[in-house]
């Protein structure tokens, strides 16, 4: 029998109680919590849970991210496995819920609810109301992801409302997506079912969401960053509110996971409990999650840390296994065969010239997608583009670039737009990572270089690219074109090593791939673009390029 003891000063969130404590653990449960007098060093508390997460945009499988995660005292996720979906359906779903299997982590998928996202793109597969139905009869599918069709949640769309009362009818919450929804629309939205948000910007927006019922998840990721805009939420919410990242580059996940956002909390002042509530506990009961909360009975999920304000995490146990040890994986990497849907013939650098009808101009009035630094958000703004030889061109000196999308499921010509806020002078960036149907986008100088980044993608069946100097560098993405199969502090290494190249290029974003791979997201205002044209995400319908 697997049975040892360990003693530390406890944690109790649940009592908001510290005291010292031995745990008798037993076959990965904890059998008995016996109080004493001594004094420790160190002190016990549950795991950390990401509430909302797409594992495949760390570019790691999950048994990988299991790996790095572990590290920081995450011991669950709640995961939409949404991006897998749009590229291969159910078959992906499976591939994820399989693979999460295979390593001591508690994976939490849900079944993906907006695949495809819209009708504005094209995606690889489509998930039905049957397919929802079925996957939600699964133990192992524990909630409907993110809604992300609000406005057919608000038009009372059949195959949107049907989705929602298949998670109904098993009692199994729906998550939310609705940037930027406020007032009555909000109060629709949140009345049909709808219990969580994780896209809020603006306090006065969660508030607004708190106030009808929603619970609030703070995201932190790699693009999309609003710690800071709504960590007061803490002090007056603190049942209400979770911690997420939603998108979380391999770089940043080596670096650090729910822990910086605990660590980030408790430097501003937030109540050591209330900040434990969001990290640890509010998950857990809101999506009925199997993890242990560190009492009798429980299975023995819990972290161990230094103190309660470096909150350093020296090991990390989940069912009774150390996974992690003073910042070491203790998880072995699980072999894994890629699965892919990659039909894509390379692409010419004349497959990316947009003339204009007056052969005579030289310029031209059009929009153009503003990217912004820590946000999913762009802003639609117009500029006067130079026009040579019945040809529109970018603006290097005015940081106007162009953006392509080549569809990847089959062959059509890719679609072509303007985009500024990247900041490269030379070269191109590609990936086949593009939220939400995982077509390749590319942002670039010159119509060379984009071939050469989006043909350097199409040669290895996925991956993210940079190109310099005719040069490229790739990064494969073999699974699903979404995420490597390899250890995952090697691909954390790569990445970073095509961060520094695009940021060699001149890019000024902190995160260029990842902010790259949300110019396709047409479910975020205000502009985006698809392989099959501009979008205008408060409209919602395809618009020319023309001012």
């Amino acid at each position: 029998m697997n049975t040892f003891q360990i003693s530390g000063n406890l944690v109790d969130i649940l009592q908001q109680e510290i005291y010292p404590a031995t745990l008798h653990i037993e076959e990965g449960y904890i059998r008995r919590i016996e109080r004493n007098t001594n004094k420790y060093p160190n002190y016990l508390l549950p795991g950390f849970t990401d509430a909302h997460v797409h594992i495949e945009s760390s570019m790691l499988i999950p048994s990988e991210f299991a790996r790095l995660a572990v590290v920081h005292g995450t011991i669950a996720t709640v995961s939409d496995p949404h991006e897998i979906a749009n590229v291969m359906g159910i078959k992906g779903v499976e591939y994820m819920l399989e693979n999460g299997k295979k390593v001591p982590f508690r994976f939490n998928f849900g079944a993906p609810s907006c695949v495809p996202a819209t009708v504005f793109e094209t995606a690889g597969a489509t998930v039905s109301v049957a397919d929802v139905e079925t996957l939600l009869q699964r133990d192992d599918i524990k909630y409907l992801t993110e809604m992300m069709n609000f406005p057919g949640v608000l038009h009372k769309d059949p195959e949107v409302l049907a989705k929602i009362a298949a998670a109904k009818k098993v009692n199994k919450p729906v998550d939310g997506h609705a940037p930027g929804l406020r007032g009555e629309a909000a109060r629709e939205y949140i009345a049909a079912g709808i219990s969580t948000d994780h896209e809020c910007f603006t306090i006065e927006e969660a508030l607004d969401k708190l106030q009808h019922g929603m619970h609030i998840l703070i995201r932190e990721g790699s693009a999309a960053k609003n710690f800071e805009a709504l960590y007061p939420l803490l002090h007056d919410h603190p049942t209400r509110i979770m911690f997420c990242s939603d998108d979380k580059h391999p770089d940043n996940l080596e670096e650090g996971h729910i822990n910086l956002l605990v660590k980030r909390s408790l430097a501003y002042g937030i109540d050591l409990f209330k900040v434990l509530l969001a990290a640890c506990i509010n998950p857990v009961l809101h999506y009925k999650l199997d993890n242990g909360l560190l009492k009798e009975n429980d299975p023995a999920d819990f972290i161990i840390v230094d103190d309660l304000q470096n909150f350093n995490i020296l090991a990390t146990y989940i069912r009774g296994i150390k996974v992690a040890e003073n910042g070491h994986t203790l998880i072995d990497s699980i072999p894994s065969t890629p699965v892919n849907n990659f039909v894509c013939a390379p692409v010419k650098a004349d497959d990316f010239r947009i003339p204009v009808s007056d052969s005579n101009a030289t310029a031209f009035q059009a929009k153009v997608i503003e990217a912004l630094d820590g946000q999913l958000i762009t802003n639609a703004i117009t500029a006067a583009l130079p026009v040579s030889n019945g040809v529109l061109q970018g603006s290097i000196e005015e940081d106007i670039l162009k953006l392509a999308v080549v569809n990847r499921y089959r062959a059509a010509p890719p679609a072509v737009a303007f985009i500024r806020g990247f900041g490269l002078q030379h070269g191109a960036i590609a990936s086949s990572v593009a939220h939400d149907s995982h077509n390749i986008i590319a942002v670039g100088t010159d119509d060379e270089s984009l071939a050469a980044a989006i043909n350097a993608v199409i040669a290895e069946q996925g991956g993210i690219s940079v190109v310099a100097n005719n040069t490229a560098q790739v990064l494969p993405l073999p699974v699903a074109g979404l995420m490597s199969n390899l250890n995952g502090y090697t691909v954390a290494a790569q990445y970073s090593a095509l961060d520094k190249a695009a940021k060699a290029l001149g890019a000024t974003l902190a995160s260029p791939f990842m902010t790259l791979s949300f110019m396709a997201l047409l479910v975020i205002p205000h502009l985006k673009l698809s392989d099959l044209g501009l979008f205008d995400g408060d409209k919602f319908e395809l618009i020319a390029i023309s001012h």
